[in-house]
């Protein structure tokens, strides 16, 4: 079976056998995990390092008011809190979206690990720089971007970081995120986004159907939101 965390950290550094034979043992201990299920949250003290090895996640908070607002989304390949652990108390929750199988690793294994293993190090080092990157790209459209260019760019990362993952290789992909999600990551209220979502139905660039949502143009997303996906760092950088 593939492990997408494997792969992911192989785009960002190269590693060896011994690399790849310590990353295989320390989440070759899946469980399976129920949609809807919160892996850790805010105000609880961090645990182990989460390993997505299938379906989705999303990190959030809960503000005082009830509302909530999504802080990143989490598909198989991402490790959950690296550093966490420095924290004395979560200061995000973590649940899945879909059903998931998650692979858990103990703060001392992952240390050793880091310290045997300089590839991996490095390359889990990049990854963290991507979901920063990520954070700003987020952040800038919360602030700067349109609606239509709000929903555009995330639904064009979305594809991409699927598609660098393998979980699609085709030019259309199925968001197994409702709309009342999708809004909570763009900063929404769920009438102005399905406002959004129509307009980008019409234009042919998502379908709609039973509450599924599909990208069906990926180019003519990015073209909308003026989508650079440097930010994602898909390709390594070749040292001189």
């Amino acid at each position: 079976m593939a492990n997408r965390y494997i792969d992911k950290l192989k785009r960002f550094a190269t590693l060896n056998e011994a690399d790849v034979a310590e990353l295989t043992r320390a989440t070759a201990r899946g469980r399976s995990v129920k949609a809807r299920h919160d892996l850790i949250r805010e105000g609880d003290r961090p645990g182990p390092v989460f390993v997505m090895l299938e379906g989705w996640a999303f990190r959030y908070k809960i503000l005082p008011n009830g509302l909530r607002q999504v802080l990143a989304h989490l598909m198989p390949g991402d490790a959950c809190d690296l550093h966490i652990g420095l924290l004395a108390e979560m200061d995000h929750g973590i649940q899945t979206v879909t059903k998931a199988r998650i692979a858990t690793i103990e703060r001392g294994e992952m240390e050793g690990i880091l310290e045997r293993c300089p590839g991996v190090a490095k390359a889990m080092y990049i990854s963290q720089l991507v979901d920063e990157g990520t954070m700003r790209a987020w952040i800038t459209s919360m602030g700067r971007r349109s609606s239509a260019e709000r929903v555009a760019h995330l639904m064009s990362e979305l594809y991409l970081r699927a598609r660098n993952i393998g979980l699609t290789d085709e030019t259309h992909l199925e968001v197994p995120l409702s709309q009342s999600l999708l809004a909570d990551s763009l900063g929404m209220t769920a009438v102005h986004l399905n406002r959004v979502l129509k307009k980008l139905r019409l234009d042919d660039a998502i379908t709609i159907q039973r509450g599924s949502l599909t990208i069906t143009d990926p180019v003519k997303l990015a073209q909308m939101a003026g989508f650079d996906e440097s930010y994602l760092h898909r390709r390594l950088r070749q040292a001189a």
